[in-house]
């Protein structure tokens, strides 16, 4: 398997023939060690548990039918790619946790919100026809830089020791408080209800000719205050289930263009774009209506479905390092749990129906 991402990621010229990104040579051997990494601890899974599952955001609270709307008037800047004004597309989303264990919801973690649209005209990134994905969490900033300390990282977190990341050996100078403030920041986001929570994509992408942007999305109305029973240890499942049942819910979802490269940059995840440089636009809304989604059916769905920003048309292709790593491992951990589970990757079109 790795030979063939090599071969994937060995000819990046491709995706980046503009002046947004900046490739260190040794990218490919870091994109080839983590995924090599990540397939072990699927496998290990799989052999522990009998189903391979992800290796981040394993657990759903739960995927949900929605319609994402583009504005309809947006200026010239903004009306890239998917972004035409008053077009509109069915999507699934999947609201998660960050980790890539089922633990109790109560537990500090990053909430995760996954969206994808269908049919979507024109070519695409990746292999899948129709979709364009947009994989956000709570948070505004990663807490890895770049495909080398993404090596790290995994290693460390596969080796059970994931503070070893932060704090490397005895020499404080080594230490990576910058990345462990980014990663607090994102454990400490509480929230009681996945769909009162905001959401960004905290990596960079195309915004057609305007260049690179980052997106968000925030409910359209600031929730009240809410609590929920956290003795159930998938209380965010429940609100979830509770809140649609009887009413539906709604996103802004925005666009960020990056105005000053020099302190937006591309290649660095873990520090924040300032909206007082660029502030966040809206350019469409989401709204999940009321509905049930918590069948076997529909969750079985819910765990075979592929999120992966290169599911993307080319206006949106993802920037910087971090995204060109899961362009070689999403795409390869897919495949893998997938297969290793015995069910068919299939992207989905919106006319999906469960019981």
């Amino acid at each position: 398997m790795v030979p063939l991402l090599l071969l994937l990621l060995a000819a990046p010229s491709a995706f980046a023939a503009d002046s947004y990104e900046s490739i260190p040579p040794d990218e490919a051997d870091a994109a080839a060690t983590i995924t090599k990494t990540i397939d072990e601890q699927v496998v290990k899974d799989k052999q522990e548990t009998g189903s391979a599952h992800r290796d981040a955001h394993m657990k759903a609270h739960g995927c949900v039918k929605a319609r994402f709307t583009v504005e309809p008037s947006l200026p010239p800047e903004l009306q890239q790619g998917v972004f035409q004004a008053g077009r509109a597309y069915p999507a699934w989303i999947r609201f998660s946790n960050g980790s890539g264990k089922s633990q109790n919801d109560a537990v500090d973690d990053a909430r995760g919100m996954a969206v994808k649209l269908m049919g979507v005209p024109g070519d695409k990134l990746a292999d899948e026809k129709a979709t364009q994905d947009f994989l956000m969490i709570s948070g505004p900033v990663f807490f890895v830089r770049n495909a080398a300390d993404y090596v790290e990282f995994t290693t460390d977190a596969a080796a059970g020791k994931p503070m070893r990341f932060f704090f490397r050996g005895a020499n404080p100078f080594r230490w990576r408080m910058h990345e462990l403030r980014a990663a607090l920041n994102l454990l400490h986001r509480r929230t009681s209800n996945p769909l009162h929570a905001r959401y960004w994509s905290v990596a960079s992408f195309l915004m057609g000719a305007s260049g690179p942007a980052k997106f968000s999305a925030r409910p359209c109305v600031k929730p009240r205050a809410g609590t929920s029973d956290t003795r159930n240890p998938d209380f965010l499942r429940a609100a979830m289930a509770k809140q649609l049942k009887d009413s539906s819910a709604c996103f802004e979802f925005m666009a960020q263009l990056q105005t000053q490269p020099d302190k937006m940059p591309v290649e660095d995840p873990t520090i924040e774009w300032k909206e007082k440089l660029s502030p966040f636009r809206k350019v469409a809304t989401i709204d999940i209506p009321a509905q049930t989604f918590d069948s076997p059916a529909q969750r079985k769905f819910c765990e075979e479905l592929s999120m992966n920003p290169w599911h993307a048309v080319a206006e949106h292709r993802p920037l910087g390092g971090i995204n060109r790593v899961r362009r070689v491992v999403y795409a390869a951990i897919s495949t893998l749990r997938h297969g290793l589970n015995g069910a068919a990757r299939v992207e989905p079109t919106g006319e999906e129906k469960f019981e």
